[in-house]
């Protein structure tokens, strides 16, 4: 019963993910996949215009700062992809 209760306090679903990214940036095609079919570990690939020129550290960066801090809170696990648009 106590994990049921944490994960649904703490999951975060892919609509929500995705609405994250789309505010930072507008532009993004975004496809996100449930790994694990828990809520919890999901692999994002974001395609932007915004990643043109940036390193890939500075691309996932973007991304996880567009999460808002809700990465290892209410978002377990993200693995991310990035592809300059």
């Amino acid at each position: 019963m106590v994990i049921k209760v944490y994960e649904l306090i703490m999951a975060m679903d892919l609509k929500e993910i995705e609405k994250h990214i789309k505010e930072a940036m507008p532009d993004a095609v975004i496809d996100i996949q449930d790994l694990a079919g828990d809520g919890n570990h999901y692999s994002a690939t974001i395609t932007s215009s915004q990643f043109v020129g940036k390193s890939k550290i500075e691309q996932h960066k973007m991304v996880y700062n567009s999460l808002k801090g809700k990465m290892g809170n209410e978002l377990h696990a993200l693995a991310i992809k990035t592809k300059e648009q």
